[in-house]
């Protein structure tokens, strides 16, 4: 696995190390205010991975902060459009934001600071972690966990991270992870060690270039037991399960709540009830036939009684019959249950030793 994993990093690394005209199409270029500090849980801006990149249709081409703010100042009052690029997907948006008057003395609540767009292109992705390696030991997950910054150093450059490792040989290092799966940053600790058994300091798998940006977050959560997951388009002709009372809900009837009645269908035959599946009133029988008549129904559940020793013997005689009739075969005469009486005449019989010796 970690030979598969080395392949391909070498090839991502052949292709960042393509012509420089073919890298620069692919990099982020331009620049923008990135928020370093978010103190208002109203808007929607992540530090580190937005920046402000354009205000009420304009791009922002001066890195003069005074010039920024004081064009903000001008539109108190009202609502203005930020133009947002995100790191996360490389994804431009826009933001309204309404601004404060003069007299209330309200900030936005945001620290700024000019930076190159492509300062968050220098992230490595976790793609395999050894066992009981620095990194596992450090809570490091694969394929889900991102490296964007440390505390201890700077990140540049595709050799900043390991820079930055060996510098912190067998001494704790802080780092800054993003987790793509649960949308999360956190920080911590970890030891990078060249003893702890296996290859590498840190005992996993880095993925570094343009393969390896951070993708946009998942916008739709997990589905819980219990929940939806397809509605019909009208949504008014969903037909809605309830289990049936257990009993301990039986005792408490308040933590219940009544189901609405279900909607008639529209044809008995295509409305499958499940089999544990309560209802007031139990359904009706079909009315299409009519059942059979009450003297039939006992003539039926008599049959039924016969042994099965009984059945297989009428089975068997009515083949009989069917195989007679197709032969032509003449149909036995039923019998009294005794033998027949012998026929007069025939062979004479030995005499007996007793009856030789008389004579």
């Amino acid at each position: 696995m970690a030979n598969l994993f080395g392949t391909l990093n070498r090839l991502i690394s052949r292709l960042d190390s393509e012509p420089q005209a073919q890298q620069h199409s692919r990099s982020t270029t331009g620049y923008g205010f990135q928020i370093l500090r978010n103190h208002n849980s109203g808007l929607g801006l992540e530090p580190w991975f937005d920046f402000i990149i354009g205000l009420n249709g304009h791009n922002i081409e001066s890195p003069d902060q005074n010039l920024f703010t004081t064009e903000i100042q001008n539109c108190a009052g009202s609502t203005i459009s930020l133009g947002v690029y995100g790191a996360k997907g490389q994804q431009i948006r826009e933001v309204y934001v309404a601004i404060p008057t003069r007299d209330s003395g309200a900030g936005l609540g945001l620290a700024l600071q000019w930076a190159p767009l492509n300062l968050t292109d220098d992230v490595w992705h976790i793609l395999d972690v050894m066992p009981n390696s620095p990194a596992d030991l450090a809570g490091l997950l694969p394929y889900g966990d991102y490296v964007i910054g440390s505390p201890d150093g700077d990140l540049r450059g595709d050799t900043g991270l390991g820079y930055l490792i060996e510098q912190y040989v067998d001494k704790p290092l802080r780092l800054y992870v993003y987790n793509h799966e649960y949308d999360v940053s956190r920080l911590l600790t970890i030891t990078p060690s060249k003893n702890w058994g296996g290859d590498g300091a840190l005992g996993c798998v880095l993925g570094y270039g343009a393969l390896h940006r951070i993708p946009a977050p998942l916008t739709e959560p997990a589905q819980a037991p219990g929940e939806t997951l397809f509605e019909s388009a009208t949504g008014q002709d969903q037909q809605t399960y309830h289990p049936a009372s257990t009993p301990d809900s039986a005792s408490h009837p308040s933590s219940q709540q009544a189901p609405p009645p279900p909607a008639p269908p529209s044809n008995p035959a295509d409305f499958l009830i499940p089999a544990d599946m309560t209802f007031a009133n139990p359904p009706p029988a079909p009315s299409a036939s009519p059942g059979p008549p009450q003297g039939r129904a006992k003539k039926a559940r008599a049959h039924h009684a016969v042994a099965p020793a009984a059945g297989l013997d009428d089975y068997f005689a009515e083949g009989e019959k069917a195989s007679r009739e197709q032969d032509n075969a003449p149909t036995p005469k039923p019998t009294s249950g005794l033998p027949p009486p012998p026929k007069g005449g025939g062979p004479p019989k030995a005499a007996s030793p007793v009856q030789a010796a008389e004579s």
